[in-house]
């Protein structure tokens, strides 16, 4: 690790992480690419036991807001993703850049401008017109409430397990399409 770089982990916060593909080229060029990577996520979720709030895969880069795990460092599930996903897909030479950037999120109010940030950089970068065109994302559980591979813990999901526990009734939505931010 370079001189001076701290990781603050086993914090109890929520972690803003970002980390490349090798030499930012755009690696993730096609939908099964895409999939795989998302499949590969939602196995580090559930491996590491830990809670994803929000993610993109971009072209050339992911980013994720997730919790700490349970048993281990946020390093250890981060290198479980990269090197499930690479193995997998079967490519030769580097995939990934080796290091990545990791920022705590302290407060509730950073927390919901990540969810934001991390919603709307395909469409800051010209990708998509609007958050929900990119499939790559969990911007659709959060505004249409739709189920994807990877499972988000948001008010949703706790909402749900709530109900699933005290044997509550469904929930009638008003509108869909809401934009959470």
């Amino acid at each position: 690790m370079p001189r001076g770089l701290v990781r603050y982990q086993a914090s109890g916060h929520s972690h803003f992480v970002t980390f490349s593909c090798y030499h930012r080229q755009p690696f993730f060029n096609n939908a099964a690419r895409f999939e795989l990577f998302i499949r590969c996520l939602e196995e580090m979720r559930r491996r590491f036991t830990l809670c994803l709030y929000a993610y993109v895969v971009m072209p050339e880069h992911v980013h994720l807001l997730l919790s700490e795990p349970k048993a281990a460092v946020l390093a250890e599930a981060l290198h479980f993703l990269k090197l499930s996903f690479t193995k997998r897909l079967g490519a030769a030479g580097s995939f990934w850049q080796k290091r990545y950037y990791d920022r705590n999120v302290r407060d509730h109010r950073e927390f919901v401008v990540k969810i934001g940030y991390i919603h709307r950089n395909p469409v800051k970068r010209g990708l998509v017109r609007s958050p929900e065109e990119w499939k790559w994302s969990s911007y659709r559980h959060y505004a249409l409430r739709e189920m994807g591979v990877v499972e988000i813990e948001s008010e949703w999901t706790a909402r749900d397990r709530e109900r699933d526990l005290t044997g509550g009734a469904e929930r009638i939505f008003l509108s869909q399409g809401m934009n959470p931010g």
